[in-house]
Order: C-alpha cells, then sequence, then structure tokens
C-alpha cells in the first residue's frame, strides 16, 4: 500500500450520504459534539435527491468537507472517494444515520495510542428511527486476529478506527453489499493485522426499516458469497464455504455479543 502524508493527531471522519436529510443533521451534530476537537468530516453526498445540501449548509464549522458525486455511485465507491481526500494520520467512520458519544473519539484514541494499536473498535447500541434506545448492546471479541475476521465482521463500523500511516491508502471495489466488511478485508492483507475492543459503548446504531441489514436469507447469503469472490477474489469454492462460515457465525454473534438490556 503506498506511504501517505498524513497530518498528525488528526482524525479524518468518513461519511457517505445519500437520503437522509432527515437524520443527517443530528449525526453531524454527534461529531462537532466530540471532547477530541482534531477532526476533519468528509462528507461525500451520493446525489441526493432530499434537502441533504441545505442541512449539510446550516453547518458552519471549517472542519466539515461537503463532496457531490457526479453521478449516483453507491455507497462502496463513495467511500473510497472519502478515503482519497482524508488527511488525518487516523481513519474513522459514521454513516449518515448513526450518532457517537461525545467521548468517542477521545477515548478510543488515548486506547491506541496507549497500547500502540493500530486498529480498534467499541462497543455500541441499537437505537430506532427517532433515537429511542432499542435497548440492545452489541460488543465483539476483546481481538479480533485474520481468521476471526474472516469467520464473521465482528467490527460495527461505526465504531472503527485505523491508523492511515500503517494502512496507507485504502480502497475496495465497487460492491453494492458489505462494502463495509470489504474495507476490514483490505485492512486484513496486511501481515499480522489485528483489531483490538474498546469495552465501551461509544456509539449508537441506528436500526432502519429500510436497512440493507434487514436482508433476507438467500440475498443476505448471496452478498456474502460475492464479497469473498468478487471483493476478495476467492475461487468458487472458497468463497462459498467462507459465506456458509458467515452465516454460522453470524448466529452465534448474536447469541455471544448482542445482550437486550432490561430497563426495569
Amino acid at each position: 500500500m503506498e506511504n501517505r502524508k498524513v497530518v498528525d493527531g488528526m482524525v479524518s471522519i468518513i461519511m457517505p450520504s445519500w437520503n437522509t436529510d432527515r437524520f443527517i443533521a443530528e449525526t453531524i451534530q454527534s461529531v462537532i459534539d466530540q471532547t477530541y476537537i482534531n477532526w476533519e468530516l468528509l462528507i461525500v453526498d451520493d446525489c441526493s435527491t432530499d434537502k441533504t445540501d441545505e442541512v449539510v449548509a446550516s453547518f458552519k464549522d471549517e472542519r466539515i468537507k461537503y463532496f457531490h458525486n457526479k453521478k449516483n455511485s453507491g455507497a462502496a465507491l463513495t467511500r473510497n472517494k472519502a478515503i482519497r481526500e482524508a488527511q488525518g494520520e487516523w481513519i474513522a467512520f459514521l454513516d449518515s444515520d448513526d450518532l457517537w458519544m461525545p467521548e468517542k473519539l477521545e477515548h478510543q484514541i488515548n486506547f491506541m495510542k496507549k497500547n500502540g494499536y493500530s486498529l480498534s473498535f467499541t462497543e455500541y447500541e441499537k437505537i430506532d428511527e427517532e433515537s429511542n434506545p432499542l435497548n440492545i448492546y452489541v460488543s465483539g471479541p476483546e481481538k479480533v486476529n485474520k481468521r476471526k475476521m474472516y469467520n464473521y465482521d465482528y467490527i460495527g463500523h461505526l465504531t472503527m478506527v485505523y491508523s492511515a500511516k500503517e494502512f496507507g491508502l485504502i480502497q475496495i471495489k465497487d460492491i453494492k453489499k458489505n462494502n463495509d466488511y470489504a474495507i476490514r478485508l483490505q485492512l486484513y492483507k496486511k501481515p499480522g493485522t489485528c483489531a483490538y475492543l474498546l469495552k465501551e459503548n461509544l456509539a449508537k446504531y441506528r436500526v432502519r426499516k429500510v436497512s440493507i441489514s434487514h436482508d433476507k436469507f438467500r440475498r443476505k447469503f448471496k452478498s456474502h458469497y460475492d464479497l469473498f469472490h468478487m471483493c476478495d477474489e476467492k475461487s468458487f469454492v472458497i468463497a462459498l464455504w467462507f459465506a456458509c462460515r458467515n452465516m454460522f457465525y453470524g448466529l452465534l454473534k448474536k447469541k455471544i455479543y448482542e445482550n437486550r438490556l432490561n430497563n426495569n
């Protein structure tokens, strides 16, 4: 991977957007509210037809950089564009309908610096479309090595941070689903890559009725197969094997690492 000139200490936040004017103001505000102030927010809009432009324009923070695709390109190419524009030492991800806790970046960057980690993730909770808690808390393994990453994607995309100095420029192929997983598989091409869990709830994942995550079994299986076959360039048999393992370990993840909280 190519070496990139980066700004020490800066976090580049990658945010694709498409027709999320209903949510993106709250999402941007959760970035502005960070106790860690050395960041840039790279929003790349994928030809929204709603009022996303107006919402983003209402924020006058010079750390927010707003780009537009010339044509609708999908999340994979949109994320690629934002990553190419990034100048930070650290790369973080936040979709335009999710949220961060105010201490998210501060705690996570300190965690990585203290331990010498180049890739980390945190715990998070799930909320509904009105930002109400669903009382579901998601954790993960303390350490995710390459074998575990190929078993299943244990890392919540909205919680991941990696070192641009360590991994260089990350770009993925144009796949319509699982493109966040594809980014992680690119990171794991570097020998010895491991992700480490910061055991703190520092983010909120919004569950939407139209979310791609709410897919039927057959389509979900195909999306995993396409990920390994087309994007990770595995053979038919190996891609099929990894897709099967993904479905199995996905069920285990829900059982082991997703906990429903009782507020009573």
